[in-house]
């Protein structure tokens, strides 16, 4: 909505009025196709202002649009909040953002190097 936003804002594509129960997961449509050149991806985050709001969210966040795929557009809601949650037609419901992809080679090992962090994970740190 803004010149130097970073996302592109998705809007639904219901056919009608659609509830969003409380804890419910639903796809929404949103009529958009794209082709993405190889070495990019496109992900779908949720829009911020919803999330606030209404506790509106995308269960897989970002959820990621590879290069190779021709279909639909679909958004996974899931409904956080304390009551229902009413999607309706051209209704702004999550942000696409196109990000460049590295691929990488994987090469197997017997061991990995050591690092002080160690197997330290999910706030072994402090921070």
């Amino acid at each position: 909505m803004s010149q130097a936003a970073s996302g592109m804002d998705l809007y639904a594509a219901v056919d009608s009025e659609t509830v969003v129960e409380r804890n419910e997961v639903i796809l929404i449509p949103t009529g958009i196709f794209i082709a993405l050149p190889l070495g990019y991806e496109a992900q779908v985050r949720p829009r911020s202002g919803l999330a606030l709001k209404h506790g509106i969210t995308i269960v897989n966040s970002p959820g990621t649009i590879d290069s190779d795929y021709r279909g639909e557009i679909g958004i996974i809601l899931c409904n956080q909040g304390k009551g229902k949650f009413v999607v309706e037609r051209g209704m702004r419901i999550a942000q696409l953002v196109v990000q460049p992809v590295i691929h990488a080679e994987l090469e197997e090992v017997e061991e990995l190097e050591d690092t002080h962090r160690g197997e330290g994970g999910f706030g072994h740190t402090g921070h």
